[in-house]
């Protein structure tokens, strides 16, 4: 990575309406964390089963892949700004439901999936919203400073929400933790509600039939194989290396440091995340962009590596730092990747087909990570998913040369790679 000379690392800030969305991602994104903390928790709690923990990511999983097409169309069909609301007012009506089911003597973990089942279909059609409507508040050549601060601001929130949710749960309970959440996401719909309508209004496409518009977004990403390869890399090396799922475990029955511990073991990565977009904000990334995320995502790997063979706090806090903090590049690569090769038109299908890929890393890595912990062992289980992790990166660098082969993230560079894949 080198210093961009000359230019300054603010440049998205000076946009009123690019501030405000930062706001509404910070507010929203804190109380996801406190969300997530206090549901990881209570379900273990209630349940003692590592496979549970799996169902709390496959819950969410199944509604946001199954709608990822239709959420994506209704993004480039409809005002951004105005869906974004409706998705936070349900987000905190979610939230606020969870925090009813605690006041029950014995929580059913049942309604407890319902309700995630329920967040699930929200964040399917919050998604490519959110991720399209970014473009429309700054200009191009500011973009991918832009997508720096937005995940600066992201990972900030998760570094605060977790550590936040889990002293809120130890001091009060589950039911405090909810009610707060949802304070902060009716925070985020005000905020999203104070941008200005007439820079957020979406692009409508009006080509094809119905079917046609609803698959276009994967006919472009099949066609784009530096996006193809970007998203599927991220997709099966989070899939295998995720341990985050699997934190509660480690919290009580590993390391035995309570939900506090918990908490602060899932605000690490995202510590780390936060010190890694901040320096490429400052310093983004100007050559060998393709061989710069493939290195982060081996790095991923090895450090989910180190952290299964960790027995300390000390030491598995590190390595989650480091996990997060290379995780963040494969997210910076991918996040412009996407972006700037999409017409605005298609930003809200391509967006969904992005983040179902997302998806699948995450929740059904939740899930995933729970069944093979219950057939290996937990420690054994992340274990192997980083030497999986690592393997991946291998594959992917000789199944998608033009992704090894980018060089810098700008249109007409990436149309010249483009060509150049396509001549040989």
């Amino acid at each position: 990575m080198k210093s961009s000379a000359g230019t300054p690392p603010g440049l998205a800030l000076r946009h009123p309406a690019f501030r405000r969305y930062l706001l509404a991602r910070l507010f929203g994104m804190l109380g996801f964390q406190m969300q997530g903390v206090a549901v990881g928790w209570q379900v273990y709690e209630i349940t003692h089963e590592p496979l549970h923990l799996g169902y709390v990511g496959l819950a969410q999983f199944l509604p946001s892949i199954l709608l990822s097409l239709v959420a994506g169309e209704v993004a480039d069909r409809f005002e951004r700004r105005r869906l974004l609301m409706v998705c936070y007012g349900l987000l905190a009506s979610c939230t606020f439901a969870l925090a009813a089911l605690t006041l029950a003597p014995s929580p059913s973990v049942r309604w407890i999936y319902a309700v995630l089942v329920m967040l699930g279909v929200v964040r399917a059609f919050a998604g490519p919203a959110a991720q399209a409507l970014v473009p429309n508040l700054v200009p191009s050549e500011h973009f991918p400073n832009a997508v720096a601060w937005s995940s600066s601001v992201w990972h900030a929130a998760v570094v605060v929400g977790p550590a936040l949710g889990g002293f809120a749960y130890a001091a009060a309970g589950s039911g405090s933790v909810y009610v707060v959440a949802a304070l902060l996401q009716l925070v985020a719909l005000a905020a999203i509600g104070a941008l200005p309508l007439g820079r957020v209004i979406a692009a409508r496409s009006e080509e094809g039939g119905a079917l046609q518009r609803l698959v276009a977004g994967l006919a472009f990403v099949w066609r784009k194989k530096v996006i193809l390869g970007a998203i599927s890399l991220d997709m099966v090396a989070v899939l295998l290396g995720g341990a985050v799922a699997l934190l509660p475990v480690y919290a009580k029955d590993i390391l035995h440091i309570g939900p506090m511990g918990l908490g602060v073991l899932r605000s690490a990565p995202a510590l780390g995340a936060t010190v890694m977009s901040l320096l490429l904000a400052v310093h983004p990334i100007e050559r060998r962009t393709g061989l710069v995320m493939f290195t982060g995502v081996f790095v991923f790997g090895l450090a989910t590596i180190a952290f299964g063979l960790s027995r300390s706090f000390g030491v598995a806090l590190a390595t989650l730092v480091v996990l997060g903090a290379a995780d963040m590049v494969s997210v910076f690569v991918r996040s412009n990747l996407v972006q700037l090769a999409t017409p605005d038109g298609m930003r809200g299908r391509v967006s969904a087909v992005n983040l179902a890929f997302i998806g699948v890393s995450n929740e059904l890595g939740e899930f995933e990570s729970g069944v093979t912990a219950a057939w290996l062992g937990t420690e054994v289980a992340v274990i192997v998913g980083g030497v999986g992790s690592c393997v991946v990166v291998l594959a992917w660098m000789l199944l998608f040369p033009a992704l090894r082969r980018v060089d810098r993230m700008d249109v007409e560079s990436l149309r010249e790679d483009e060509r150049g894949a396509a001549a040989q």
